[in-house]
């Protein structure tokens, strides 16, 4: 009898932060299964603030109390995105949660804004093989992200900051600080 491990499935693979495959079948039920409660969600307008609330609990990782998602709202898997206490995300919002995405109590985003944690590898002879990987998103408690920001993949955004409309955040922001522009920059 061999003491190996037993190889890891692609969804393993994915939430472990490794080169995947995205069209491996039980990575594309969870899609499929999220997809299905998208389309109860977007639906849900003419549902109460608590009643959509319900909704958001049934589709994400975690949330916290008074947390809010104004449909339209779009994500991969639903099960990777942490939403603490009093989290807003406003209209046409967009997560791409192949790894975790931890938003932090009382952040505020703006319409249109999109979350990536999903990557593609720099080298084309890996890319062409149709391998992905993904980096986590960390956004602290009490952060204001104007509309139409982009987070990309691996991004921590510090307590107390303020992303400006528009921003391409593609490093790190201090707690406390205001970051700008394309690419952000802390001013």
């Amino acid at each position: 009898m061999s003491d190996a491990p037993a190889p890891r499935t692609e969804l393993q693979k994915m939430l472990a932060g490794e080169l995947y495959r995205a069209g491996d079948p039980e990575i594309q039920a969870a899609q499929r299964a999220n997809f299905a409660w998208l389309a109860r969600f977007n639906a849900s307008l003419t549902l109460s603030r608590e009643e959509r609330r319900e909704l958001v609990r049934e589709g994400v990782g975690s949330a916290g109390e008074r947390t809010g998602i104004r449909p339209p709202f779009h994500c991969d898997y639903g099960f990777n995105i942490h939403l603490g206490t009093g989290v807003f995300l406003n209209f046409d919002c967009v997560i791409l949660d192949v790894m975790p995405v931890h938003i932090g109590d009382g952040t505020e985003i703006g319409p249109g804004t999109h979350i990536y944690t999903a990557d593609h590898p720099r080298d084309p002879e890996v890319r062409r093989s149709g391998l992905q990987y993904g980096r986590p998103v960390r956004i602290g408690r009490n952060v204001w992200i104007g509309g139409k920001a982009l987070i990309l993949p691996g991004v921590t955004i510090g307590d107390d900051a303020v992303i400006g409309a528009g921003a391409v955040v593609t490093r790190d922001v201090p707690a406390g600080a205001t970051a700008v522009g394309n690419p952000a920059r802390v001013r």
